[in-house]
Order: C-alpha cells, then sequence, then structure tokens
C-alpha cells in the first residue's frame, strides 16, 4: 500500500501525521507526506518522503487580526466579525495549498489519500479513483445525537439539538466552496459535485473523550499517534543540567499567546514566583517572551516526549498535541485554553483526574495560575491515565484499519 497523507497547520497538526507515515514504513507499506514546506526537516529526520505545500494560511500567524481573533476566542458580535475577516484574508491563501495538493497527487501514485479535515484533499483522491479517509485530531468531526460537538462552547441543550449542533463546524469548511468547486473543476478536470470518505480515523483516545458505540465500523477511534523520538535530536547540556537541579514545572502555549506575548510572559515569571517553583519556559511559535534567571530556563522548543517525562507539571494551552503527549508522560497538567478544540481538551483533563479545572487565557493572571501549578503538584490520577494511554497504540490501529480498505 502507498498512502498520501494530506495535512496542513503547525506541528500540532503535521507531527501525527508523521507519526502515521512512520508507521506504514514499519509495517511494510510506503508513504508520502505532503505538508507545509517548513516540515521538511521534520521529515527528514525521520527519513519520510516529503512533498511541499505552500506555507498558505501559516503566514498569518503573527497577523494582528489573526491574534486578535485568538485573543478573543472569537467571542460576541466583535468576535463574529473578526472571525469573517480572518476567512476572507485565508481564501486565497487556501487557494495555493490547494494547487500544491493537486500537483502532489496526480504524482503520488498512491493506494489511499489519508487527509486532515483542514484540507478537501478527497477531491484529490477522487480524481485518482483511490478511496479517501478523514483523520481527525480531535472529537466534533463525525456527528452524533449522543453528546453535542465538543469543539463549539455551548449552553445544556435537550438531547434532540445535539446532531445539529456539528453543522456549525461544516459550515466553517462551507466557507472555501468557491475555491474549492474552482479547484475541482479547474486544476483536478472533475465536474461539480461533491466527494465523500471511504473511512474516519480519530487519532485520539476514548479513555479521555466520548465517543458515540452506535458509530458505524467506517468511524474508528485509534488512540493518539505518537511520533518515535528524533534519531538527532539531544538535549543541550545546560538544559539537562537544569532539569538535575530539582523539580521543574514546564510551561508553554506553542503560538498561542494572542496579541501580547509579553504581558503572557510576565504572568508566568509571576507565578512561577508565587507557586515556588522551577520552570523551564518554551517560547514557542511568539507564544510568550521569557527572561531568563536562576529558576527559570528559557527554550524555544523541545521534544515533548523527552522534557515531559522529566518535568513534576506541565502547563500548556490544550492543543491535541500537546495535551496527548502530557498524558502520555503521566505527569500532571494545568491547562490554559484558547480557543477551538482547547476548551475541549482542557475540560476532558479536568473530568478524568489529570488537571485542575482550566484557566481560561482571558481569565489568567499570575496569583490564579500559581495556586493552579500548586494544585496539581499536589496530586492527580496522571501516572495511572498515563500507563493507559501508553498502553494504546493509535497509529498502529490507524494502519490495521487502512489495510481493510
Amino acid at each position: 500500500m502507498r498512502a498520501l497523507l494530506v495535512t496542513h497547520g503547525t506541528r500540532g497538526d503535521v507531527q501525527p501525521f508523521l507519526a502515521l507515515a512512520v508507521e506504514l514504513r514499519a509495517r511494510g507499506h510506503s508513504a508520502l507526506l505532503a505538508a507545509p514546506a517548513s516540515f521538511a526537516d521534520a521529515a527528514a529526520e525521520h527519513e519520510v518522503e516529503f512533498a511541499p505545500l505552500d506555507e498558505g494560511p501559516n503566514r498569518l500567524m503573527d497577523d494582528p487580526v489573526v491574534k486578535e481573533a485568538i485573543d478573543g476566542g472569537y467571542r460576541g458580535v466583535r468576535g463574529k466579525v473578526i472571525a469573517a475577516r480572518t476567512m476572507t484574508r485565508i481564501k486565497p491563501l487556501m487557494a495555493d495549498v490547494l494547487r500544491d495538493v493537486g500537483e502532489v497527487a496526480r504524482t503520488s501514485r498512491a493506494d489511499v489519500l489519508v487527509q486532515s479535515p483542514s484540507v478537501p484533499a478527497q477531491h484529490a483522491a477522487q480524481m485518482l479513483g483511490i478511496p479517501a479517509v478523514l483523520a481527525t485530531l480531535q472529537p466534533g468531526w463525525v456527528p452524533t445525537k449522543a453528546f453535542p460537538c465538543p469543539m463549539i462552547p455551548l449552553p445544556r441543550l435537550p438531547r434532540f439539538l445535539n446532531r445539529a449542533t456539528y453543522l456549525t463546524v461544516t459550515a466553517t469548511l462551507r466557507a472555501y466552496a468557491g475555491i474549492i468547486t474552482e479547484w475541482r473543476t479547474g486544476q483536478l478536470g472533475l465536474p461539480k459535485g461533491e466527494a465523500g470518505h471511504a473511512m474516519v480515523l480519530q487519532a485520539f483516545s476514548s479513555l479521555v473523550t466520548p465517543v458515540d458505540p452506535a458509530w458505524p465500523d467506517t468511524v474508528r477511534t485509534t488512540g493518539f499517534w505518537y511520533l518515535p523520538a528524533s534519531p538527532s535530536w539531544s538535549a543541550p547540556d545546560d538544559l539537562a543540567a537544569f532539569l538535575a537541579g530539582g523539580p521543574t514545572v514546564y510551561i508553554g502555549f506553542g503560538s498561542m499567546a494572542g496579541r501580547d506575548a509579553e504581558r503572557v510572559g510576565r504572568i508566568v515569571a509571576e507565578a512561577v514566583r508565587l507557586a515556588g517553583v522551577r520552570a523551564v519556559l518554551a517560547t514557542g511559535w511568539g507564544g510568550m517572551t521569557a527572561t531568563p534567571s536562576p529558576d527559570v530556563f528559557v527554550i524555544d522548543q523541545a521534544p515533548h516526549d523527552w522534557l515531559f517525562a522529566r518535568v513534576s507539571v506541565v502547563v500548556h494551552h490544550g492543543g491535541g498535541g500537546t495535551t496527548a503527549a502530557a498524558l502520555a508522560a503521566g505527569v500532571p497538567q494545568v491547562v490554559c485554553p484558547f480557543v477551538a478544540d482547547q476548551p475541549h481538551w482542557a475540560r476532558r483533563m479536568h473530568a478524568v483526574g489529570v488537571a485542575p479545572a482550566p484557566v481560561p487565557q482571558r481569565e489568567l493572571n499570575a496569583h490564579r495560575l500559581a495556586i493552579s501549578i500548586n494544585d496539581a503538584l499536589a496530586g492527580s490520577r496522571a501516572a495511572e491515565a498515563g500507563a493507559l494511554i501508553r498502553a494504546e497504540n493509535g497509529v498502529g490501529a490507524a494502519v490495521d484499519a487502512l489495510q481493510t480498505l
């Protein structure tokens, strides 16, 4: 089997697909990963065949309008206006991504195409006459009447409205209908119409988030997709020495700091002082600014599987990939969500007993964060949950499912 894996976004969106490519190769198959060009080095580290896609919407990560949207969580009338403005700017950038997907697909020699929801690559699969598989990194893409869409903040609703809440998620994809139709009929040479999926792989664990047992066999919840440790990475001596100096808390919010990374950095530094802890602060992709001190070690980033296994608490924004890594490490968490699926993962970490109540970014202050860090240090079910999560083999289950097509 030769698989074309198509995804787009930041590290949390790409790394699980890289993990799937590694597992496919280990099982005797081949895989071509199509992702933003900036991930070429990551693919090369794991000897995964790579096809670069235009950076597309990633170009807006430092844009003030996008940062304002993140900062406000798209709440209220203003939030909706900002969301509409952001979508307008994303559309032409997404057209560049689709152009590259079409070109890669034509020469891929693929037998199956696996895609993230952010890229409507099922149309390219239809062009090739091969099955398309949707791989979701968070719940909310498969409707059910059992529970409302987890990706949308909603008040408690009558059960009969649960399925309708999923329309909000699919509506966001309809915003691209014009450029998708143009791409489908122009570059791909297909008639106007829709393209479906032969299977949905939910790349998360049913141990920590609800699933519907009534879903058909074409919906598989596999467990998280973990990437093996990079064969070329080794810890800097100063980081290793700092971690060896005593219990340490990790704090990092990835690219999620809204418009004021300096403010977030000041809050975090004061919270570390108030909590009386030592900390590794990860500035990430502009997530926050930070100043080193005897009790604070500042890094850009480090492999989560290596670092999280060496800290006492992980403070993060609730991205699916970071949440999965913290779960596998078996350490307590403090989750400070911004937008999208992050509030869901924050609620679920509290519900399964590995984190105190979430600290939404709009409510973040040094005193509250310090209290939450100390609450996490006081004890949780993190070690027990970690053992259960590590016993799953998400990428293995995903390959098993793909082999049935």
